[in-house]
């Protein structure tokens, strides 16, 4: 059991819910969270080094928001192995791929605790926003560190503490209707140092850290919702919720944030990240 986790923590049921619930929530990602994700992934992106001809593993790849940038960095010559546990997520950015052209994008459904690679293969790893749901974040870097080759670098994205998180109210309300926590380590990570020490308890060196708050924009309060709830971590938890209770979570959820809500109807939530960039020995 990692440390970040409790003795009523069960790894496999939250896998189970990760992967289910991404499955569910893949339609709708991309639109929902790529502008509020912007700036996350620019720092992400920018602290990797990504060069032309490099080798590139993610994990947690989503709809691939992070991975498509990250072909443009290592163009032709380069590769991008994006992995997701859910197969949603895998299958909607294998048909993003092969609608773009992009023939250095290969996609496959792993776990980020159980990569199934080689080690010493790839120069650069990523993990955009991702490692929050891993029952184990200590054996998913283990995993980074382990398929990177010797002075290969793996860069790391987290949603920051609870308190600089608008929107982490949902976890609560939704948790209050169902039979257990959706994301009992979601913030875990986030916290003073916890990612740049599990990085270091890995065997990465040379460890930096980047915190930055930043303001998520959401044109209305059904947009919110609907990235939120629908296209994010509690997707599978309220898909089977009835309509009445539905409309009560919307109803609480919405009420909680409505100190961010401009007089033009707009939401802008305060969000914090971390990212955290460091190699393998030389």
């Amino acid at each position: 059991m990692t440390a970040l986790g409790g003795d009523d923590v069960d790894p496999k049921l939250q896998l189970r819910v990760q992967r289910y619930g991404w499955d569910e929530a893949a339609p709708r990602y991309e639109a929902a969270w790529q502008a509020p994700l912007r700036p996350a992934h620019d720092t992400l992106l920018a602290m990797a080094e990504l060069c032309p001809g490099h080798h590139v593993i993610e994990t947690a790849c989503g709809t691939g928001m992070a991975t498509f940038r990250a072909s443009d960095a290592v163009g032709e010559d380069g590769r991008v192995l994006a992995t997701d546990l859910s197969q949603g997520m895998v299958n909607e950015i294998t048909r993003r791929a092969i609608e773009a052209g992009r023939s250095n994008i290969t996609a496959a459904r792993m776990s980020a605790e159980e990569l199934s690679v080689e080690p010493g293969c790839f120069d650069r790893a990523l993990c955009a926003l991702g490692l929050m749901y891993v029952p184990d974040p200590a054996r998913a870097l283990a995993e980074l560190h382990r398929v990177l080759k010797p002075g290969g670098r793996a860069t790391v994205t987290v949603w920051g503490e609870r308190r600089n998180c608008g929107w982490a109210e949902i976890f609560p309300i939704v948790d209050a209707r169902v039979a257990s926590e959706v994301c009992p380590l979601f913030f875990g990570t986030g916290g003073q140092g916890v990612l740049k020490g599990l990085m270091e308890g890995t065997g990465f060196v040379s460890v930096e850290e980047r915190r930055q708050r930043e303001v998520l924009r959401f044109d209305t309060g059904e947009d919110f919702v609907d990235a939120v709830v629908r296209a994010g971590p509690v997707a599978l938890a309220v898909k089977r919720f009835p309509d009445a209770v539905m409309a009560d979570v919307r109803d609480e959820f919405i009420e909680s944030v409505k100190l961010f809500r401009s007089g033009d109807g707009v939401y802008r939530i305060p969000g914090e990240f971390v990212t955290v960039s460091s190699c393998t020995a030389s």
